[in-house]
């Protein structure tokens, strides 16, 4: 698709002022949907973390308290502990990303909602991550067929930073803020020998590194 592009500091502009009307807004009902994606995300970060090596995912538990669980047999637990909050973190860098440098927005967010869709009805197995799941993806697939591309490009815009904010602030809150026994760096503590605080201290700066990074590429934009 062609197009003209934007100028060139416009969608960074609207990348910051997403993430500033996101923080104002963050302890509303208008944010907690996009929370609950972002849990979404770090649970099938889990999945496939499993299942790249070599193990399968069992079911996934998704509920209304934005917490969850992703349950996977074999692989390396590891990388499956790891990959649940750099996992959503980074789907989120993509996101945003997508948005701000292609103009194959309506494409992009059909296939999350395709996936979302798809996770859903194979791996969820709780009633509100059932209902949230179908019906984000309906939402989704909704919004890439029947409304102009100005309104998914806008939608990658609002799920790529919720995702970058978020990861970080859900490290912060489970391990640095509070101790949080079942978190993933309790689990890769256990692993490991290292401390909980200090693997939630790297995921923070490694969502700070690629938060910047994300930003950095959101403007000028390119048109394919």
């Amino acid at each position: 698709m062609t197009g003209r592009p934007l100028p060139p500091g416009l969608p960074l502009a609207l990348t910051l002022a997403t993430a500033a009307a996101s923080y104002v807004l963050w302890d509303t009902p208008v944010v907690y949907p996009l929370k609950i994606f972002v849990v979404f995300l770090h649970e099938i970060s889990h999945g496939l973390a499993a299942v790249a090596t070599g193990g399968t995912i069992e079911r996934i538990e998704i509920n209304a308290n934005q917490g969850g669980v992703c349950w996977t047999r074999g692989g390396s637990r590891f990388w499956t502990a790891s990959a649940g909050y750099l996992g959503s973190l980074l789907w989120g860098a993509l996101l945003l990303v997508a948005g701000a440098r292609t103009r194959l927005d309506r494409p992009i967010v059909a296939c999350v909602g395709l996936f979302v869709l798809g996770v859903t009805l194979l791996y969820v197995r709780t009633g509100f991550g059932l209902a949230y799941g179908i019906g984000a993806g309906a939402v989704l697939l909704g919004v890439a067929t029947t409304l102009p591309p100005g309104v998914s490009d806008a939608l990658l815009r609002i799920l790529g930073t919720v995702s970058c904010l978020y990861a970080p602030w859900d490290v912060a809150s489970d391990v640095l803020l509070r101790d949080v026994p079942g978190s993933d760096a309790h689990a890769l503590a256990a692993l490991t020998g290292l401390p909980a605080v200090a693997w939630g201290t790297v995921w923070i700066v490694v969502a700070v590194v690629v938060a910047l990074w994300a930003l950095s590429l959101t403007s000028p934009r390119r048109v394919p």
